[in-house]
C-alpha cells in the first residue's frame, strides 16, 4: 500500500469524522429550538392569561387605586412580551435568554406587587387576583418540566461545542454558547 492510500484514507475518515461532527453539533442545536417552541408557547399562555386578568380588573367593579400596580404589570407584559420576541428569534442567543429572564421576573415581581395592592380592593378584584394566581400556579407547575427539558438541551449543546475537535468546527462553523433559563 503507498503513501498515496493512506493519505487518501485518512482524509476519507477525517472528512467523514467532521461530516458526523457537524450533524452532532446541527441536531444539539436543534434540540435546543424545538425545546425553546415549548417554552415559547408556555410564555404565550402566561401573557394571554395575564391579559385576561388585567381586563377583568378592569371592569366596573374593580377598583381604581389598582390602577398603578395595573399599569405596572401592563408595562412588564409588554417587556416579557418584547423579550420574548427577541428570543423567539434568536433562541441560542444568551443575551436574548437572559433578557427573557428578567423580563419573567419583571412581570412576577409586578403580579406581587398587584397582589399586595388588592388586599385591601373590592371583593371582585380580590377574587379576579385569587382565580388568576390559581390558573398562573397550575401553568407554572406545568412548564417546570419545560424549562428543565430547555435547560438539558442548552448544556448538551454547550458540552458539544466545547469538546475538542468538535470545537474546530463549532468555531469554524459560527455555534456559540447558549445560555439556560
Amino acid at each position: 500500500m503507498s503513501w498515496m492510500h493512506v493519505a487518501i484514507f485518512a482524509l476519507a475518515i477525517a472528512v467523514f469524522w467532521m461530516v458526523g461532527a457537524y450533524n452532532r453539533l446541527v441536531r444539539q442545536r436543534a434540540a435546543v429550538l424545538q425545546a425553546f417552541g415549548a417554552l415559547d408557547a408556555f410564555y404565550l399562555r402566561w401573557i394571554t392569561l395575564t391579559g385576561e386578568c388585567l381586563a377583568a380588573l378592569r371592569e366596573p367593579e374593580g377598583d381604581a387605586g389598582l390602577a398603578d400596580a395595573r399599569a405596572a404589570v401592563d408595562a412588564a407584559t409588554g417587556q416579557l412580551g418584547a423579550s420574548l420576541a427577541v428570543a423567539r428569534a434568536r433562541p441560542l442567543d444568551g443575551a436574548a435568554i437572559a433578557a427573557l429572564g428578567a423580563g419573567t421576573q419583571a412581570l412576577a415581581a409586578a403580579w406581587q406587587g398587584l397582589r399586595q395592592q388588592a388586599e385591601g380592593a373590592p371583593q371582585a378584584a380580590r377574587t379576579a387576583l385569587a382565580l388568576w394566581g390559581r390558573q398562573y400556579e397550575a401553568l407554572r407547575q406545568q412548564s417546570l418540566p419545560t424549562r428543565e427539558a430547555f435547560n438539558a438541551a442548552v448544556q448538551a449543546y454547550n458540552a458539544a461545542i466545547g469538546q475538542f475537535p468538535a470545537n474546530v468546527l463549532a468555531w469554524l462553523f459560527s455555534f456559540r454558547r447558549s445560555q439556560g433559563l
